[in-house]
């Protein structure tokens, strides 16, 4: 199995991309890509063993093995984007799994690398002494290497050293495995043949593919117009790296072309983020004033760390808010860093400013996390992934920062959730004064696109008691809960429609008093090897 990395959209996901790092390097080469791709599609990076400088002692795989462990791992429909001989494989895969694949982008990737007759590419000799070289001394020919993909491009420095960061750790066969693939795939015939659409970029201060290569795939494309060439000046061999906006822009504008973005039929409204941010942040100060359920619930989810060693590095608070809970998280992983993360700027400053120093905090999105892949060993998140309107992006996101063995234990609101207030609501009138929440369906159907997480969910109420229903709003506009959902009423609530939603919710009354019922579910989620 590939070692893999999947980045759901941080936007409105338009396609799915499968990203192939060129010859000496790893997944890593496209990050600086990532924030770009990511506005418009789901993203899966595979490290591919025979390209990869850092492959392991594994034998090197042969190219029909390593193209069935991309499709183990890779979407069943994708646009396929390489870089070199990334590039070629891409194309491969494309000859030979049409099926699978929607598009195939080559970036500085050559259909033939080393020069054939009137085909232009790298001397045959030269590239014959670089193998030889790669033999002898791995890491130095690595070094060697890094220096020619960063000529012609604005920052070669910085772009060597990126590169070379893994070099010593080169393992010669791997790196022969993938200059075998580099000179050994001939793919000119696929150009005038290829059914699947396909691009290529050039750039024309490129030193391993000739610029005039983009001469030649022009010449022997089909006529059918469903591939094209793009020649960009001013920069070498790590095109993606140096103009990472261009690049990305530019796939999605063929892509486009090609009639091959298709957004989702229907996308969940959920509560705009900004607003989401802004009104817990207004909160901060009063929120532990009447966080009375928040407290009851968190409590009853740490029961669900019982089966949880305490030997952990890092345990992420996810939707920290006021931070209440970090020292409950520090008592029960005594050796752990703990790091707090909310997308409300005021609640993660009204949480560091009563905090150890020692204790990290991060104002973030949790369907977008800026932390590495595999680096947290427990999350713990109680009442904060209602907020979440994608639950795919937030169980990807869940599932890549955990390390393997991972767990991540988390409560959410159901549908159910102030039932009594809805109802009250729709006696008057048929606008949304309620926020919404998704059910467990919804939930487990996101978590089951894993097969590497599984998912359990148990679903309790708690009922919460008030003596009139202006207690409950006043609790809901103090937490920072009030109704935020896209879809509701704008403009001001009349004070008929209020007076009838007050005595319609009359009719709970019980025993003296008017209940609002929270639907809680709780969620163990556990990354598996």
């Amino acid at each position: 199995m590939l070692d893999v990395e999947y980045l759901p959209a941080s936007g409105i996901a338009e396609q799915h991309l499968v990203l192939l790092h060129g010859w000496g390097g790893s997944r890593d080469f496209w990050r600086p890509m990532l924030c770009h791709l990511r506005q418009w599609a789901h993203v899966t990076l595979p490290d591919l063993p025979g390209c990869s400088a850092t492959a392991g002692a594994a034998p090197p795989p042969s190219l029909e093995h390593l193209l069935a462990m991309l499709l183990e791992v890779a979407p069943a429909q994708a646009v396929y984007v390489g870089h070199s001989l990334g590039g070629k494989l891409a194309l491969e895969m494309a000859r030979r799994f049409p099926e699978r694949v929607v598009a195939a982008v080559g970036v500085c990737c050559n259909p033939q690398f080393v020069a054939d007759n009137d085909w232009p590419g790298m001397a045959q000799a030269t590239f014959d002494n670089f193998r030889q070289r790669v033999a002898a001394d791995a890491p130095a020919a690595l070094a060697t290497f890094s220096g020619l993909q960063a000529l012609g491009t604005s920052r070669p420095g910085a772009a060597i050293r990126a590169l070379r960061q893994h070099n010593e750790e080169a393992s010669a066969p791997h790196l022969l495995r993938g200059l075998e693939w580099l000179a050994g795939l001939d793919q000119r015939s696929c150009l005038a043949s290829q059914d699947t659409a396909q691009a290529y970029l050039f750039a024309e201060g490129d030193a391993l593919v000739p610029s005039a290569a983009a001469a030649s795939v022009q010449q022997h494309l089909s006529p059918q117009g469903k591939s094209a060439v793009f020649s960009i000046a001013n920069s070498g061999h790590l095109l993606p790296w140096a103009e990472p906006a261009l690049v990305a822009n530019t796939v999605h504008q063929f892509l486009a072309g090609q009639g091959l973005l298709t957004a989702p039929a229907s996308v969940t409204e959920g509560v705009p983020k900004g607003e989401l941010a802004a009104s817990f942040s207004r909160a901060a100060g009063t929120y532990d004033s009447v966080a009375a359920l928040q407290r009851e619930v968190g409590q009853a989810l740490f029961s669900r760390l019982d089966g949880v060693a305490n030997l952990a590095d890092t345990v992420l608070d996810l939707g920290c808010g006021t931070g209440f809970f970090a020292g409950h998280l520090q008592a029960r992983f005594p050796g752990a860093g703990y790091l707090g993360l909310d997308i409300a700027p005021g609640m993660v400053g009204y949480a560091r400013a009563r905090a150890p120093a020692n204790w990290q905090w991060i104002v973030a999105d949790a369907e977008d996390l800026p932390l590495a892949s595999a680096s947290v060993d427990v999350i713990f998140s109680s009442l904060a992934m209602q907020w979440c309107s994608r639950p795919q992006n937030l169980f990807a996101e869940l599932r890549r920062v955990l390390k393997p063995e991972g767990k991540c234990v988390f409560t959410t609101l159901g549908p159910e959730t102030l039932r009594e207030l809805r109802a009250a609501w729709a006696a008057v009138d048929a606008h949304q004064h309620v926020n919404e929440f998704m059910p467990v369906a919804a939930l487990q159907a996101a978590a089951e696109t894993f097969t590497d997480a599984t998912l359990s969910l148990e679903v309790n109420t708690h009922t919460m008691l008030y003596q009139n229903v202006r207690e409950l709003l006043d609790e809901l506009k103090s937490l920072g809960a009030h109704n935020m959902n896209a879809k509701r009423q704008t403009g001001l609530t009349g004070r008929r429609a209020l007076q009838g939603m007050l005595k319609a919710y009359e009719s709970f009354r019980d025993n003296g008093k008017l209940p609002a019922t929270y639907e809680v579910i709780y969620g163990v989620m556990t990354k598996h090897e």
